[in-house]
């Protein structure tokens, strides 16, 4: 069974690569908006809010894949503290390593999960795993265990 999930991520730095992680079929991930539907969209922060809100809806993880700018992008954040709050998994994987054939590769980002305190249902803080994928193969680790990744932190 392949689970639902959210991807979170910086689309202006990292749509490309995160197009090579949606090709790989490995998981069931929401299309992206077109930009024009992004446009309206994002006329209202309620709308924007009501939007990740409803993709959330039916996943059972968000997976936040970590480009150099990532974890500074309010979106993204927001996306996280709705996820962690709908008791959704939240993982992260570092994406830099994929060769985007706009930019070529990325330097590693921040880990948006230190922002955040995160409280298991018994009150234990505990930390979203993020994973690096190898330096050689990052497009052939990720496709071999992100769906793994994912089952380790719906387990966590």
């Amino acid at each position: 069974m392949k689970r639902k999930v959210f991807y979170s991520f910086h689309f202006d730095n990292d749509v490309m690569r995160v197009q090579q992680i949606r090709r790989m079929g490995a998981l069931e991930g929401d299309e992206p908006v077109s930009p024009n539907t992004w446009e309206q969209i994002k006329r209202t922060e309620q709308g924007v809010k009501n939007w990740i809100d409803q993709n959330l809806n039916g996943k059972s993880c968000l997976v936040v894949l970590i480009g150099s700018q990532t974890a500074n992008r309010p979106w993204v954040q927001y996306e996280i503290k709705r996820a962690w709050e709908l008791g959704k998994a939240v993982v992260g994987v570092h994406i830099h390593r994929l060769n985007c054939p706009r930019n070529g590769f990325g330097t590693m980002g921040a880990n948006p999960f230190n922002q955040f305190s995160f409280k298991n249902k018994s009150g234990q803080i505990v930390k979203p795993f993020v994973y690096e994928p190898n330096y050689s193969d990052a497009y052939g680790d990720i496709r071999d265990n992100l769906a793994s990744w994912i089952e380790n932190s719906i387990n966590q």
